[in-house]
């Protein structure tokens, strides 16, 4: 194996594991290093889709403008069905492993681990196995929790050893950067662990696309779709009256607000404000007047099937665990890498 390797692992899901990917990558192609891209657990998948359709690695080679010689679909999508026809049998994917990152031609490659360090257990393609099994480096993703992280990290440390080569420590609120810079970064320094970026946290990369809703919610799209590339930074339900809505929905901004199909007042009122979706919850069509005043302002109404609680709960979610497939959002985690990650201690640490 003449590449390097990079894992970029994470103990839990929804860290940030391809925002970094993608923010690195652009430093290092910067400096002239022929990388490569790989996720053997490929775990962002619809349930028809093939190996190759994983949509990670679909958006990731996209955006790094990757040839196919330079990254690899992964060894399997790790699904309910996957797990269950391969309990009982000795499902070793460890020398697979080798032949797949082989067959990548890079100078680095880049791996993207599972959702957590045990996922891919069954197929002894956990994190800590993978980095084991090819000799990988690994940096580490955690997004900040005051009471988790230092066990977090202190945890991975006791699992990687010496091939956990620097952390990234994601969503930091600004009112928190001084303790960690000042405490925690010196308590991890002198267990031999580097801090190599601290990202704050970001609106734009918290925010959600109307088409992301759309798709949460199958909901139907009553105008303007062509505005679906739209993005949602709250979320407001709009169930009081007209005079309080008003003063609650000027203290927001780029929301989208659920709404029953009937209040006609609260609709109109929402679309005088910092909105930029509006989710119908009932069975009354809107009236002509809504859907004219939305077309002319170039704002999405969807329509859905939900009663108003389960719609608040789905678009929550959405806001927790959305990907980062929008080229809006890549643009912005670049700059934060590049304004706060150290990509040249990365690089001695790498020994390139």
């Amino acid at each position: 194996m003449s590449s390097k390797y990079l894992l970029i692992a994470s103990s839990e899901p929804y860290t940030g594991k391809s925002a970094t990917i993608l923010g690195i990558a652009h430093q290092l192609q910067n400096k002239g290093i022929k990388l490569g891209y790989g996720k053997p657990i490929g775990t962002c998948f619809n349930p028809l889709d093939n190996l190759g359709d994983e949509q990670d690695l679909q958006f990731i080679s996209q955006i790094l403008k990757l040839p196919e010689s330079q990254l690899k679909s992964p060894l399997l999508l790790l699904d309910e069905k996957t797990i269950i026809e391969h309990l009982g049998k000795e499902s070793n994917y460890q020398d697979q492993l080798i032949e797949y990152c082989n067959s990548i031609d890079a100078d680095l490659t880049l791996l993207e681990g599972a959702g957590n360090l045990t996922q891919g257990n069954l197929f002894h393609l956990s994190a800590p196995e993978v980095a084991e099994k090819i000799n990988a480096s690994v940096l580490l993703v955690v997004k900040y929790e005051p009471l988790l992280i230092i066990d977090q990290i202190l945890a991975a440390k006791d699992v990687f050893g010496d091939r956990l080569i620097g952390v990234l420590i994601n969503s930091i609120p600004h009112e928190q950067f001084d303790i960690l810079e000042n405490t925690i970064k010196p308590f991890f320094k002198s267990r031999n662990i580097d801090i190599l970026g601290m990202l704050p946290t970001d609106r734009l990369l918290q925010s959600v696309s109307v088409r992301e809703l759309v798709s949460q919610l199958k909901a139907k799209v009553l105008c303007r779709e062509d505005r679906l590339d739209l993005m949602v930074e709250s979320l407001t339900v709009g169930a009081m009256n007209v005079n309080s809505a008003l003063e609650y929905f000027r203290q927001r901004q780029n929301m989208a607000v659920v709404t029953g199909s009937d209040r006609t007042d609260l609709q109109l009122a929402a679309l005088e404000s910092s909105t930029n979706c509006l989710i119908l919850t009932g069975h009354t069509p809107p009236q002509q007047l809504i859907l004219a005043r939305a077309e002319d302002l170039e704002i999405p109404i969807l329509t859905v099937d939900f009663d108003t609680l389960t719609t608040v709960e789905i678009v929550d979610q959405a806001f927790g665990t959305v990907r980062l497939h929008e080229t809006i959002k890549v643009e912005c985690v670049q700059n934060l890498i590049e304004e706060h990650f150290d990509i040249d201690l990365l690089l001695q640490k790498l020994h390139f």
